[in-house]
């Protein structure tokens, strides 16, 4: 008996549907129906304009050329992001794509650096980031794929306009026949013996069934929450902020290679350099600042003229109770929402749809699948969710009530976990599926202000001249630096450049 999945209906468009559209018309080759479902009458949230480097994978996996991306997507590059105010006023540090120096000795760097800098022989841990030192330059090339060479020690993600790249992968999915229909849901049909879903019913009353539906309606969570009422799990009592701000405006003749996130009083403010604009929006909690404060804060604050009225967003950090309930599986949006501050939101439709592609049921819906599913992505939201408290609750800030609140606050056990290790060693933990690795969490950390107790006890029986090696490999990394072309000029040069709309 034929058992296969033969018609997927995705409920939603924007970044998540049509990503989603994309890889999956791509691996099913043959005999499977994808049906796409999304109303122009309704926006997207649209804050997804900054990306980490998995994204290239994905772009490489359906066959995207870089070139055509950028240009199509308005692009520009970026090594990493800038954190202001974050640890204390009037100070700033780089969370990098990719290392600090290179491993050298069964020792990692950081402790060399620890034990130089309490000597007074250095200063920043960001001037051993060959990232850092590309960023601040305001320089950028693709990094060598010579393992031997100081530029092979980052990597690098884009800042583009996430509109556009919902245009792109339309085109892309609707040429190898995807079906896109018009239309609001208005219905949902489920069956009585099983509870999934059968079938969503149009304004129009056009019915469309299907075996498999994802769930790419963003907040509302249309089918997942709607219709299948899976719970929703609520964590702003540690990441507190819960409204946004998103506006663009003209942008400076060079654009940086970097996202920029500045802590305010109540929040904090991202920047996002495009090549025809720059994105900016304000992350605020809305029990410490009134909507008017914020928007006057955010326009107060932009490099350049504001090219709209700031659009408002709600939102409730958490996530979905499960991912994947019946036949109905939730990417994007829909299955929870994480603060943009490390720009995770395209990552985890990613990932969702990497994890479902690995995971694909046929029409039985095994549990054994759907508790895998769920299992990887709840443990792959915690890791992420921990990653971005770490930020609020590392402050020596409290000049107001949120950093107040946040250095204070309770945290999970996992965290704690990890704080404590560093604290006490500078170790940090290698744990399943977190997608921020070692460099990741120490350049928050030291960037962050917080330092161990101790040094590695380890380092005690080393005999390695770890000065020696700072010394040299700051000497490289600003040599190498300096040898880039800018970040403007790369993306001309190599035929990137967007035509002037």
């Amino acid at each position: 008996m034929d058992r296969q999945i033969r018609n997927i209906v995705i409920v939603g468009g924007g970044s998540a549907g049509w990503m989603t559209a994309s890889a999956l018309v791509k691996a099913l080759q043959h005999g499977c129906a994808i049906t796409l479902i999304e109303s122009e009458d309704i926006g997207t949230v649209g804050v997804g304009e900054a990306t980490i480097p998995p994204i290239l994978r994905f772009n490489q996996t359906l066959g995207i050329n870089e070139a055509d991306f950028v240009r199509a997507t308005q692009a520009s590059f970026k090594l990493g992001i800038q954190f202001v105010n974050w640890g204390r006023q009037g100070h700033s540090y780089f969370h990098p794509f990719g290392t600090f120096g290179r491993p050298f000795d069964l020792v990692n760097l950081h402790h060399y650096w620890l034990k130089a800098y309490e000597g007074g022989q250095v200063t920043s841990l960001d001037d051993y980031c060959m990232a850092w030192s590309a960023a601040k330059r305001n320089r950028f090339a693709p990094p060598s794929h010579d393992p031997r060479h100081v530029l092979s020690t980052y990597e690098y993600a884009y800042h583009f306009d996430a509109g556009l790249y919902a245009a792109m992968l339309r085109a892309y999915a609707e040429g190898k026949n995807v079906s896109r229909q018009e239309g609001r849901i208005v219905d949902v049909t489920l069956d009585p013996e099983s509870g999934h879903v059968r079938s969503v019913t149009l304004t129009d009353g056009r019915v469309v069934a299907g075996d498999l539906f994802i769930d790419c309606s963003g907040f509302r969570g249309l089918l997942i929450e709607g219709a299948l009422k899976t719970g929703y799990e609520n964590w702003s009592h540690w990441l507190p902020c819960d409204r946004a701000l998103a506006v663009p405006c003209a942008s400076s003749a060079e654009f940086t290679p970097y996202t920029r996130s500045t802590a305010h009083h109540a929040g904090w403010q991202w920047r996002i350099p495009l090549q025809h604009r720059t994105g900016n929006g304000h992350v605020y909690a809305s029990q410490f600042i009134s909507d008017e404060e914020a928007a006057r804060l955010l326009l107060d604050n932009l490099d350049g003229e504001p090219l709209a009225t700031p659009r408002p967003l709600a939102f409730t950090t958490g996530r979905r109770r499960q991912f994947w309930n019946r036949n109905v599986i939730a990417i994007g949006l829909a299955s929870g929402f994480m603060e943009p501050l490390e720009s995770t939101s395209l990552y985890l439709i990613q990932s969702s749809i990497a994890k479902l592609l690995t995971l694909f049921p046929d029409r039985d819906f095994d549990p054994v699948l759907r508790d895998e599913f769920n299992r990887l992505t709840l443990t792959e939201f915690e890791r992420i969710r921990d990653f971005i408290i770490l930020h609020y609750k590392l402050t020596e800030r409290d000049d107001s009530p949120l950093w107040r609140y946040c250095a204070h606050m309770d945290i999970p056990d996992s965290l704690k976990n990890s704080i404590d290790l560093f604290r006490r060693y500078g170790k940090i933990p290698s744990k399943e599926l977190d997608l921020f690795g070692m460099h990741s969490w120490l350049a928050v950390h030291i960037g962050q202000l917080h330092f161990p107790e101790r040094n590695d006890p380890l380092a005690a029986y080393r005999e390695t001249d770890g000065m020696a090696w700072l010394t040299r490999f700051r000497s490289l990394i600003e040599n190498a630096a300096e040898g880039l072309p800018s970040h403007r000029d790369y993306i001309r040069t190599a035929g990137m450049m967007a035509q002037p709309v």
